[in-house]
């Protein structure tokens, strides 16, 4: 998950997500016939980048518009109430994270993972070679930084029970360049190692389904029950065809990504991309978007142990019954 800590925020943050829903410009399909195409609302679950490329080339190459589907892409104002809005019904689908949908799910939201949009974990343990941390045994009385997730703590305290836990907050990359911490766990491998490495800091990564935590969807697709089964089963057909598209043109689906957020570094975009490509795409045999009910089972075992969840197995949290 990305550096914000979880929970809804006051009430004013929920209505000022709804508001920009309501006039965000978004990345409209637009264009003449939109209005014979169903709406689509989706929120994002943080500012458009590399993880979403696969959703900018399915509204860049018209595999949304292919499907009847006029889709609006909206990145949230707070980044901790996509599920929110979607169980509000203020949104159609949104993404977010397995441990999120978990979270939700224990909560008593109705929103359900229709899809991973990443395969595997993102979040790492990253740090660089000063420290001397080439594997989870080298962590030992190693000061750690995390943005206070209690989640990633968990993690943390299953790789290395005699790390020292650092709350830096969100400053998770400049704590660890000024040398405030030995590592950082909450830093993505594709994305924040990629960044270092690029400015020349040869930082190391280990990946949590590697280190002792069990392997996860990091990014899913989420519905609710509000949204039509057909509709979800459309915009999933359409996101296969774009992921399909980037994995033929990568190019054009960082260009389309590129112009959706002008901010972004073109360079780690490109590179992002490249590196998280793989995990876009389904595993070997299975349809785009398969989610592993073993895995699931598993990573949710790990949570509850942890107490990170109330039930032992969250109901509804997961279905592969709308992929394409």
């Amino acid at each position: 998950m990305r550096r914000w800590a979880a929970g809804l925020g006051a009430l004013a943050i929920l209505v000022a997500a709804v508001v920009v829903i309501a006039v965000a410009g978004g990345s409209d399909s637009g264009g003449g016939g939109s209005s014979h195409r169903t709406r689509v609302d989706l929120m994002l679950d943080f500012f458009p980048n590399a993880d979403h490329a696969g959703i900018y080339a399915a509204q860049e190459s018209g595999a949304f518009a292919q499907q009847g589907l006029d889709v609006r892409i909206h990145a949230p104002s707070d980044p901790s109430v996509p599920l929110k809005l979607l169980a509000a019904g203020k949104t159609d689908l949104a993404i977010s994270y397995e441990p999120e949908v978990l979270r939700a799910r224990d909560k008593g939201l109705d929103v359900t993972a229709v899809a991973a949009l990443v395969r595997v974990p993102l979040t790492s343990i990253v740090s660089l070679p000063s420290a001397g941390i080439r594997s989870p045994a080298d962590l030992r009385g190693k000061v750690v930084g995390t943005a206070g997730i209690d989640y990633q703590t968990a993690y943390l305290k299953a790789i290395q029970p005699d790390a020292r836990v650092r709350n830096v907050g969100f400053d998770l990359v400049p704590a660890l360049v000024s040398g405030k911490v030995d590592a950082v766990l909450g830093a993505y491998w594709n994305y924040e190692a990629i960044q270092l490495r690029q400015k020349g800091r040869n930082p190391r990564a280990i990946r949590m389904e590697t280190a002792g935590v069990p392997t996860y969807d990091e990014l899913v697709v989420a519905a609710s029950p509000r949204t039509p089964r057909d509709t979800v089963r459309r915009f999933l057909a359409g996101l296969a065809d774009g992921t399909r598209s980037l994995a033929r043109s990568p190019a054009a689906g960082v260009d389309a990504l590129l112009r959706a957020n002008r901010d972004l570094d073109a360079k780690l975009q490109r590179a992002s991309v490249s590196a998280t490509l793989p995990y876009f795409l389904p595993a070997r045999g299975k349809p785009y978007g398969w989610m592993d009910p073993g895995a699931w089972a598993r990573f949710t075992a790990f949570m509850h142990g942890n107490g990170l969840l109330k039930m032992s197995a969250p109901a509804g949290a997961m279905t592969n019954a709308l992929l394409p």
